[in-house]
């Protein structure tokens, strides 16, 4: 039986197996357009490193969890979607709207944003 590593679309994404639009990416990180974006800049940042979703999370990662803010920040710098604004949603758990089990983080802008998001 496969890891679950074997059978995640974003483990193949920052593999390079599965082919994407890539806007960024580290030793550690991998940002991507997302393919069916809800902005007109709608940018997935996600760890190399499998991690299913946000409490799985160790303090381990904590570094990580910097480079991915870092990457973030790369991704609204190049899309140039700083002055104006942009936002960052990471959902954790079905309820909360996660499809794809591995933590990843939206970049969304080019847009007004309305509130309440959910």
């Amino acid at each position: 039986m496969g890891s679950p590593m074997d059978d995640c679309i974003f483990c193949k994404i920052a593999a390079g197996q599965i082919k994407s639009t890539i806007v960024y990416q580290s030793e550690t990180v991998v940002a991507f357009r997302d393919v069916n974006p809800q902005a007109p800049v709608h940018v997935l940042v996600i760890p190399r490193k499998h991690i299913e979703k946000v409490v799985r999370l160790e303090e381990k990662d904590v570094p990580l969890l910097g480079e991915l803010f870092k990457a973030i920040k790369s991704v609204a710098e190049s899309e140039k979607i700083t002055e104006k604004g942009f936002r960052v949603v990471v959902n954790n758990g079905r309820e909360a709207g996660q499809t794809v089990d591995h933590v990843h983080f939206h970049v969304l802008g080019g847009r007004p944003m309305e509130w309440p998001p959910g």
